[in-house]
């Protein structure tokens, strides 16, 4: 009973890529700069190799890496233009976008904004770059006098609605997501329409963690691969709006990273055959976009902490394979994502230990070596390293 668990750390980058300029992200480094915080406490992840990593190693003292590290251990470049979660994990599944999705630094389209007014019946109010607490707060009141919904973006392709959900209940959200999915499409077609709804009173909003995103469809992915073979594929997080549904067999959205973990190891203890794949979204959206760098530490150690437990349910076919999607820096002044390598861990009872494989061109190479491991043939990107990590 072969089964792989890929868990996505979101936004763990560990250095800038050599295009991060064409990105503003030169000297990127997530994880140094989420190093430097007196909460900052790896040991487990340091046991399986995280700093002896390319690009990680030169960053920390001889005394941060393990002379024996018990994984297997890469960097991964992303060869996709972009440097969001949508592009990341794409390529992660193997898509390779050539083009980057479309964003929009002044705000979307009069047309377009006319057309959503129309088709929700509420008028549209900020339509620009924002950060997410911040829009809340200074359009919130009027929001939630007028009724008008918040539609804001981000350096990344974005459109995103808040709401308050006493003003806007959540179905109602949900199906202007709905309208705005099918009028981005073409042109301005952008990765992800996000609902994002709050509650409070001014000053005091929260956002809720009834977030929802609705993404393009993707071609064809190793998950349409490994389900269209008869096997599994099991969705822990935004894994199944990541992918529009698109080869998820089962799927558990989650509240926070903890709860991520329990869903992943409850999956665990179950008997299936393919895929269990994860995202823990708390580091990117809780701390690095809000450049909180104590906040991504301790998020990062709790992981941490959590990790033999993870471990411990391995069986003996079993590979666990962590990394990321791209960076989101905390200690920069942009609170966007940045342009970054990313780690890939690999540990099983099957993988050889103080293995460094290098540096590799593509995080499509996931998706090869998953579906190698799978025996089901490649028809992604990628270039499988099974055989540079297997034992024997």
């Amino acid at each position: 009973m072969k089964r792989v668990f890929l868990v996505v750390l979101d936004s763990v980058g560990i250095g800038e890529l050599p295009d991060a300029k064409d990105y503003n992200d030169e000297g990127s480094h997530t994880l140094y700069a989420t190093s430097k915080s007196e909460y900052f406490n790896m040991p487990n992840m340091k046991k399986l190799g995280l700093f002896n990593i390319d690009g990680v190693s030169d960053k920390f003292p001889d005394s941060e890496l393990e002379d024996v590290f018990v994984g297997s251990i890469a960097r991964l470049a992303e060869m996709s233009k972009g440097k969001d979660t949508t592009t990341g994990h794409w390529e992660i599944a193997g898509i390779i976008s050539k083009e980057p999705f479309p964003t929009y630094p002044n705000g979307f389209p009069k047309e377009l904004i006319d057309e959503f007014e129309k088709r929700t019946g509420r008028k549209v109010i900020c339509n620009l770059p924002f950060s997410g607490t911040e829009v809340i707060l200074q359009y919130g009141r009027e929001h939630i006098e007028t009724g008008a919904l918040i539609v804001y973006t981000s350096a990344d392709s974005v459109f995103q609605i808040a709401a308050h959900e006493d003003v806007v209940p959540i179905k109602e959200l949900y199906r202007y997501c709905e309208i705005a999915r099918e009028l981005l499409r073409d042109e301005h077609g952008v990765g992800r329409v996000i609902a994002r709804p709050f509650i409070g009173s001014y000053p005091d909003y929260v956002r809720t963690s009834n977030r929802h995103d609705y993404s393009l469809a993707p071609g064809l992915t190793m998950l349409d691969q490994i389900s269209d073979a008869g096997l599994d594929v099991l969705g822990v997080g935004k894994i199944y709006d990541i992918f529009a549904g698109k080869g998820v067999t089962d799927s558990v959205r989650t509240t926070n990273n903890d709860e991520g973990v329990e869903r992943l190891i409850e999956r665990m203890n179950k008997d299936f055959t393919g895929l269990c794949f994860v995202n823990l979204v708390d580091f990117d959206m809780v701390y690095g976009h809000r450049n909180d760098i104590d906040g991504y530490a301790k998020a990062l150690s709790r992981f941490d902490e959590q990790l033999p437990r993870i471990i411990d349910a391995l069986r003996d076919e079993d590979i666990l394979i962590i990394t990321a999607d791209h960076g989101c820096d905390p200690s920069t002044p942009s609170t966007d994502h940045s342009r970054e390598y990313v780690p890939m861990i690999a540990y099983g009872k099957q993988i050889k230990k103080g293995n460094n494989i290098g540096t590799r061109d593509s995080f499509s190479d996931i998706a090869a070596t998953v579906l190698e491991y799978l025996d089901i043939k490649q028809q992604v990107a990628g270039k499988s390293f099974l055989q540079d990590i297997l034992e024997g």
